[in-house]
């Protein structure tokens, strides 16, 4: 007997002291990104939670758990930006009965931008934070300072970016037996690339690509990361993302890959 329970990637966006910025969706694709921001501005909080679940019995016997998360603050000359992406797997060894983990990664951003001049120009101050059990790293950490603007904005497509200097710091598992003149944590200054694109492709479908690179200017490689997605109403309060993400380190410990993808599909599910 073979039971499967599965909310794939199911996502919730939950109002938190502020309103939904999924609430009226045919309305939110004929909008811009900063005109839902200013929207929303003064709100202490707004965004969208993901979650998902799925678990697999009978031949073989393993469960599956995603959180992700992205939330906003938009105040008069501030706004801020906090991302969480979870991910964790099990799977039940067949000879011992012991279950085995077998993903565990968790991701934690932070970015404030003060707003000057005019348009969208700001200053922006970034760090993230990324735990993985399987790159052969304790954790890895980003911290980052410089400009952003909007280098397009037309009546279905804006692209946003950012760049600027920072510095990165990782630490090499206790596990994982150093090379000769590597150090178990390594530390240097980086140069760092955001962009995004959002497109409205019609009043129901939404585009968004956001992409990110940091390249370490001390000999520590680069890392990458793209999140490529579709969202789009399927009945009203209910909507279908489709997402593929994409990771890169240049530089990966011993026995490692240089790329992780996923590829995740997310009801989003909307209320007052």
């Amino acid at each position: 007997m073979k039971l499967l329970l599965c909310l794939p990637l199911l996502g919730v966006c939950m109002r938190v002291y502020a309103v939904d910025p999924f609430e009226d969706f045919h309305k939110y694709g004929e909008l811009s990104e900063e005109e839902i921001h200013e929207l929303h501005k003064g709100e202490f909080l707004y965004g969208d939670i993901e979650f998902g679940f799925i678990a697999n019995s009978g031949n073989t016997k393993n469960s599956s758990f995603k959180l992700q998360s992205n939330l906003y603050q938009d105040f008069q000359h501030w706004r801020n930006q906090f991302k969480l992406d979870g991910h964790y797997a099990d799977e039940e060894n067949a000879e011992t009965g012991v279950d085995d983990e077998t993903a565990s990664r968790y991701f934690l951003s932070a970015q404030t931008s003060y707003k000057f001049g005019v348009d969208n120009e700001s200053f922006f101050l970034y760090g993230d934070y990324e735990v993985d059990e399987f790159n052969g790293r304790e954790y890895t950490t980003t911290f980052a300072l410089g400009y952003g603007n909007r280098l397009f904005e037309g009546r279905k497509n804006t692209v946003d970016f950012t760049v600027g200097p920072g510095i990165s710091m990782y630490r090499v598992e206790n596990e994982t037996e150093l090379e000769p003149g590597q150090k178990r944590v390594e530390r240097g200054e980086l140069l760092r690339l955001s962009l995004q694109w959002e497109r409205n492709v019609s009043k129901r479908t939404r585009f968004n690509q956001d992409f990110s690179y940091a390249q370490s200017v001390s000999g520590l490689g680069g890392r990458g990361f793209s999140e490529t997605s579709l969202i789009s109403q399927v009945i009203e309060g209910l909507s279908l993302k489709v997402s593929y993400t994409y990771r890169y380190n240049s530089q990966p410990e011993e026995d490692k890959r240089k790329v992780d993808t996923e590829l995740g599909v997310t009801f989003v599910y909307s209320f007052d």
